[in-house]
């Protein structure tokens, strides 16, 4: 069965999944379906897929050698460049499959880890992924001997893959430690950024939910909010799988003129490799210390109850469904089908493309942040000229005039700073 018309510039690739005689939480077909934009996002073009139903996975082959032998031809027929497999498959399952198909076999953890190869872009991004190549590659050495060895290039040969079969287990495991340093290095830093945003009290708002689900298009819509707002500062926003990786953080405000932070984190994909997740932890990590997450939900997609399930998962792994949370229903310009599934917190059906109730979200934001915003009017004494300095470089100062007996200032003050400054606050029937 053919999915899409040959093309000389691609890759050309055929899908092979197994469909298990059990109940999962994930639809072989939507798996497929799946698979097959990962490939494109990989830089490939799925030509045909075959699914095979059994009752246990083979432990030589995977598919057994007959059904092997069987999709050899359907290669040789299609002109079949390379082989992916819905499931991670071991060394000697990959050393098994290339003798007798005679082509690239490449499986879905290492397909993601490509992927994440190819779009990574900021130095730690990229160190990540390659410590994740690395451990996947580590137990694989033998079976992936014809895939080190080649130099043309292509689906699965990015970052350390395109290294030569003499790469040795010691050189693995040093290259690892190594990685590791600079990713601890690297981590310091950001522990120190994050020290300073936390000193600075502005409230973090976290994206998170499955790839493709239109985090950045939100990132931007929110961003565009601030009157330091410039067109750099958008992030890429594409309609593809793990379009962009590096996580975020940008600046926006909320409608009593609070600034907040909003960060962008990887976006998730059911049996996202658990090394990558090892490995993208200490970014993951800062979802911990948000003060609010945004789980955005496309809306149009068939398999939103799975992707939600998934999100949801990972977030549990990190221990972070405690925290407070607003469930985005995004896309609203593309379905006019009504979303009914269970979630955790409060909802929202919106279009981040459009801005359909962006306005809306921002009042939710502000309403759910555990942090609470008050406008008041302060009079400020004269005598007390250090307090009215610091109001001045520390709070939203939206408007002041000086009076008789001191500087009145319309500001915006968190909880703390409230009571801090509560003896000053004018009173309406004043």
């Amino acid at each position: 069965m053919y999915d899409n018309q040959k093309t000389d510039k691609q890759e050309k690739v055929l899908i092979v999944g197994v469909d298990l005689d059990r109940k999962t939480d994930i639809d072989i077909d939507s798996s497929m379906n799946e698979l097959k934009e990962l490939v494109h996002a990989a830089g490939g073009v799925v030509i045909s897929h075959i699914v095979q139903n059994r009752d246990r996975i083979d432990s030589a082959y995977f598919i057994g050698k007959g059904k092997a032998q069987e999709i050899a031809l359907c290669c040789d027929e299609l002109d079949i460049d390379t082989v992916v497999f819905n499931n991670e498959l071991t060394g000697a399952q990959i050393r098994n499959l290339e003798a007798v198909l005679n082509r690239k076999i490449i499986d879905r953890t290492n397909l993601i880890l490509d992927i994440f190869a190819k779009r990574a872009t900021s130095k730690e991004g990229r160190l990540q992924v390659e410590l994740a190549q690395l451990k996947y590659m580590l137990p694989r050495l033998i079976g992936l001997g014809n895939q080190l060895s080649r130099t043309g290039g292509g689906i699965g040969t990015r970052g350390p893959g395109e290294q030569k079969l003499e790469t040795d287990r010691r050189h693995i495991f040093r290259r690892i430690s190594d990685i590791e340093k600079e990713l601890k290095e690297l981590e310091n830093v950001r522990m120190i950024k994050r020290k300073k945003r936390q000193n600075s009290e502005i409230p973090i708002v976290a994206l998170v939910g499955y790839t493709n689900a239109g985090k950045s298009t939100l990132l931007n819509s929110l961003i565009r909010l601030d009157e330091e707002y410039s067109e750099d500062k958008k992030v890429l926003a594409k309609n593809m799988l793990f379009a962009t990786l590096d996580t975020t953080l940008r600046k926006s405000v909320l409608p009593n003129g609070q600034s907040f932070l909003v960060t962008d984190t990887v976006g998730f994909v059911s049996q996202l490799p658990t090394k990558l997740i090892e490995a993208f932890k200490g970014t993951l990590e800062e979802v911990k210390y948000a003060d609010l997450l945004l789980h955005v939900v496309d809306m149009t997609n068939q398999d939103l109850n799975i992707q939600v399930k998934t999100t949801l998962s990972i977030l549990k792994d990190l221990d972070v469904l405690d925290k407070p949370m607003i469930t985005i229903f995004n896309k609203a310009d593309a379905t006019e089908n009504e979303v009914i599934i269970d979630v955790l917190g409060p909802t929202i059906t919106l279009s981040a493309k459009t801005g359909y109730n962006m306005a809306l979200l921002l009042q939710m934001i502000q309403d759910n942040l555990p942090q609470k915003f008050y406008e008041v009017d302060l009079l400020i004494p004269y005598s007390e000229g250090s307090l009215s300095t610091y109001i001045f470089d520390k709070t939203k100062v939206l408007k002041h005039e000086y009076k008789e007996r001191g500087t009145q200032i319309t500001t915006i003050l968190d909880s703390i700073e409230y009571e801090k400054f509560k003896r000053f606050v004018i009173e309406e029937d004043n």
